[in-house]
Order: C-alpha cells, then sequence, then structure tokens
C-alpha cells in the first residue's frame, strides 16, 4: 500500500467515478482502476460496488475511507511542517537592535533574509542593551544586537561583532585634547556626556569609574543617540565618552584613549541556544553580512 493508491481510492470515492477520479488525479482511467485492484488485493475486501453506473463504497469501503482521509492529511501536515523547516514558508522573527545605533550590516542581513524568505514576518525593536538581553533570556525577543560590557551573559549564546575600548571625544584644542590620554579615575574631573543607564558603553564606564575610585561616575548629560552624545561635545557642553567606532564618525573631535578601563566594549548578537529554523537562516545572513 502507498499513498498514492490512497489518494487515487479517495478520489474515487468522492466523484463516484472511476472517469472522473482519473482526471482529476491526472493519470488514464485504467491506471486509477489498478492501483485500486491493487489495493483491495492487498487489504482483502473490495471497497467498490461496481455493479451500477456509479462506483459506490463497500461497507469496508466506507471504513477505509475515514483512514484513507487521516493519512493523507497527516501526509499534508508533514509535508507543510517540513517545508516550515527547510523552506520557512511562514513565521516571525523578532529582533532586536540597540536604540539610536545605525548599524548597515545588520540592515543588510534584513534584507537579504527577507529576499530570500519573504514568507517570515520580520519585527524589529530598539531599546538599551540590558532590555535586549532580558527579552532574549524570556524569549520575547529572537535575536538582538546589543552593546554588552566583557563577557557575554551566560547561558546565551554570542556572535561577538565588535570589541574596542572606550575613549574620551573632545573639541580640537580643549584642555583635554593638549593631554592626548587621560586615566579612568581622571574622568571624574570633567562633565561627561554619555549614554543612559542600560546601554554597553556606559555598563562598561560605571564598572571602570567604580574599580578605579569606589563610586560611580556623575553623568552631567545623557543621550540615547552617539551622534547626540558626540553632538554635546562639540558644543563645549562635557567630554563625550564613547566606543573606538563610534568616535571615528566624528572626526572634527579628538579622540582621547581612556587608560586603565579593562574592560571591552562589546557589540554582539545574542540568542539562545535553541534557534529556530527562521534564526538559523538569519544567522547565517548575519554572519556573511559581520565577516
Amino acid at each position: 500500500m502507498d499513498l498514492r493508491q490512497l489518494q487515487y481510492f479517495v478520489a474515487v470515492a468522492e466523484t463516484g467515478s472511476f472517469t472522473r477520479a482519473a482526471e482529476r488525479v491526472h493519470i488514464t482511467q485504467s491506471g486509477v482502476s489498478a492501483q485500486i485492484k491493487a489495493l483491495e488485493h492487498e487489504l482483502g475486501a473490495e471497497l467498490f460496488d461496481r455493479s451500477g453506473r456509479t462506483a459506490r463504497l463497500t461497507d469496508a469501503g466506507s471504513v477505509a475511507l475515514r483512514h484513507a482521509r487521516a493519512a493523507l492529511d497527516s501526509t499534508l501536515d508533514l509535508r507543510d511542517a517540513i517545508d516550515d523547516v527547510k523552506g520557512l514558508i511562514r513565521g516571525r522573527l523578532t529582533i532586536g537592535m540597540v536604540t539610536g545605533c545605525e548599524v548597515t550590516p545588520l540592515f543588510d542581513a534584513l534584507a537579504a533574509f527577507h529576499r530570500d524568505h519573504p514568507g517570515i514576518e520580520l519585527e524589529l525593536t530598539e531599546a538599551n542593551s540590558d532590555h535586549l538581553v532580558a527579552g532574549v533570556r524570556t524569549g520575547s525577543l529572537d535575536v538582538a544586537l546589543a552593546g554588552l560590557a566583557g563577557e557575554p551573559p551566560d547561558h546565551l549564546a554570542a556572535q561577538i561583532i565588535v570589541s574596542e575600548p572606550l575613549v574620551a571625544l573632545t573639541p580640537p584644542g580643549s584642555e583635554l585634547a593638549q593631554r592626548g590620554r587621560v586615566p579612568v579615575a581622571g574622568l571624574t574631573s570633567y562633565h561627561i556626556v554619555c549614554l543612559p543607564v542600560g546601554t554597553g558603553i556606559r555598563d562598561v564606564l560605571d564598572r571602570a569609574v567604580l574599580a578605579a575610585v569606589g563610586v560611580r561616575p556623575e553623568v552631567a548629560l545623557v543621550a540615547t543617540s552617539p551622534d547626540t552624545v558626540a553632538g554635546l561635545a562639540r558644543r563645549g557642553l562635557g567630554v563625550a565618552v564613547l566606543s573606538e567606532s563610534m568616535a571615528a564618525a566624528h572626526p572634527d573631535l579628538v579622540a582621547v584613549p581612556i587608560d586603565d578601563v579593562g574592560i571591552p566594549a562589546l557589540l554582539a548578537l545574542i540568542w539562545q541556544d535553541r534557534a529556530s529554523p527562521a534564526l538559523s537562516a538569519f544567522l547565517k545572513h548575519c554572519r556573511a553580512a559581520f565577516s
């Protein structure tokens, strides 16, 4: 017995005709008749009463029809499930990213994934890194691009995109620019402009100053965008503390190295290590985009 025989059997039962069943399944009438006879031989019972003008189910045929339909339905369910895995026909992927941080390779990965799998609904959420980490841990986010201080969180898989030091960004000609370097403890003598609590950059700053002087730094001005942080420093409102790559976007300002921080600022993709097929496919695009 095979699925093709069950398909032909159901077609004859539903149409009441070997001829119409053959038209439905796109083979000859003799082919349908031969397969039904083979099925009857295997089951040891006639499935149709062929004495009239229509093919009527026998008692055995009526019982067999319920099971044949169930078997075909299960086959369709199986095919749909495999299609979801292999073809990623449908589904949803929730992605988090740091507020105000435009990362071109992530957008490239999103675009490439959408082209390959248009049936997958994409949802993009911006938040501070602490909320992104919590979202991945609870499962409300499938994956997030987050700023981290030091090592990625335990129990989460991660791909580190950037690992770099913090710098102090200041206008040319300022006292700090003339010094050329600053110890992390020395930052406390300046008005500091930085990203908010919950971001990776701020976490690195807070932990480094706390380790150096025993207290958290007083941040005079807070902005959610690295560009805004740099803009405030440009206008003399304080010393901007950002990562090296963020500072590179503002060549009119001087990036002064901060000594003795000891903790790298990381930008990393994080996800739970039980990836769904959609997430696995998206991560492949991310690896290609960030390579």
